[in-house]
């Protein structure tokens, strides 16, 4: 005996609580506006890609689209994958506090005051893209510094991190990202 098809979600831009986590429905395109809110608050989001219509390149990890109408079973599993992100993102996350000090867990290590500037941006970001021109902005906020200043800074950081098992990944045309890799990910869970 097999069961009936599950019925289309024709879309809705409420938000939805599973477990913990507020996860967004956008319709796209149409909510512009609401999901640049939502992305600079870092808030998990389905986007509901209208038929015809080309998706953007999610932001981060925490957005995800789906075409409408869509099985309902198709949407949950998106929904449950956003949240899940949103929660496991979450567990440990590096803390910058006051007088340049990065921690991690129980670890931290002292910045001085351009990789503070620095690691503020990228700490606040974390996962996802920050441009050079806006990391650039924070560790130089009074003049705009040479290209090899950045690099060598982003160097130096990249070092200052790997004992607290950060990572700065370098996206091509985009920026930096600071994650934790994977396997320390996992010998932290």
């Amino acid at each position: 005996m097999t069961s009936p098809p599950a019925e289309p979600v024709s879309g809705t831009t409420d938000t939805l609580a599973m477990t913990g986590a507020d996860v967004a429905m956008v319709r796209w395109p149409g909510e512009e506006d609401r999901l640049d809110t939502l992305r600079s608050e870092h808030r998990p989001r389905l986007l509901l890609v209208e038929s015809g219509a080309a998706p953007p390149l999610p932001s981060d990890d925490l957005e995800d689209w789906i075409r409408v109408p869509a099985q309902e079973v198709d949407m949950m599993a998106r929904l449950a994958g956003l949240e899940r992100r949103f929660r496991d993102r979450d567990a440990v996350r590096p803390v910058l506090e006051e007088g340049g000090v990065l921690r991690m867990g129980r670890n931290w290590v002292s910045l001085p005051p351009v990789d503070y500037r620095l690691a503020a941006v990228l700490v606040d970001r974390f996962g996802a893209v920050v441009s050079r021109d806006a990391l650039a902005r924070a560790g130089w906020p009074e003049r705009i510094p040479a290209r090899n200043a950045l690099d060598v800074h982003v160097l130096r950081l990249r070092r200052r991190l790997e004992p607290l098992g950060l990572a700065i990944r370098t996206v091509r045309s985009r920026g930096y990202a600071l994650e934790q890799p994977e396997r320390q990910q996992a010998s932290q869970g």
